[in-house]
């Protein structure tokens, strides 16, 4: 299972997820938004995650977002989603996802979700006996 980042040049919280997944080792897979931006397909998969849909991952404070002349709101799923694909700073960054997680932004406690299940059940392991020691 390989994560999928979101990431733009400029964004220190971008460098902080690859930080940490290389750290931890998580495989990851980069996508500069700029370069490549994300496909209809990754956009509909990352709303599916979504517990708000466009409201967690449209960013208002974009560039992007301030030039266009468009109410994001009421547009249709689908324009919005062919929107992203011509306008990626839309998106808020950065966006780590896989088969069944999505964090967006970077939180360095909500990002140990995409460890893998038995390092984490160590970590936890580690911490409870850590804490029956004091």
């Amino acid at each position: 299972m390989t994560v999928t980042l979101f990431t733009s040049p400029s964004c220190t919280s971008c460098r902080k997820a690859k930080k940490w997944l290389k750290a931890h080792e998580v495989d990851f897979v980069e996508q500069n938004i700029f370069v490549q931006a994300p496909s209809v397909k990754q956009i509909k998969w990352i709303l599916q995650l979504t517990e708000n849909g466009t409201e967690d991952i449209i960013s208002k404070r974009s560039k992007d977002y301030q030039e266009l002349t468009v109410d994001l709101d009421s547009l249709p799923v689908s324009e919005l989603i062919k929107l992203i694909t011509v306008y990626p700073g839309l998106l808020r960054r950065p966006i780590l996802f896989d088969n069944k997680r999505l964090q967006v932004g970077f939180n360095e406690d909500e990002i140990r979700r995409f460890l893998p299940r038995h390092i984490r059940i160590m970590e936890l392991e580690k911490a409870l006996k850590a804490a029956g020691a004091d």
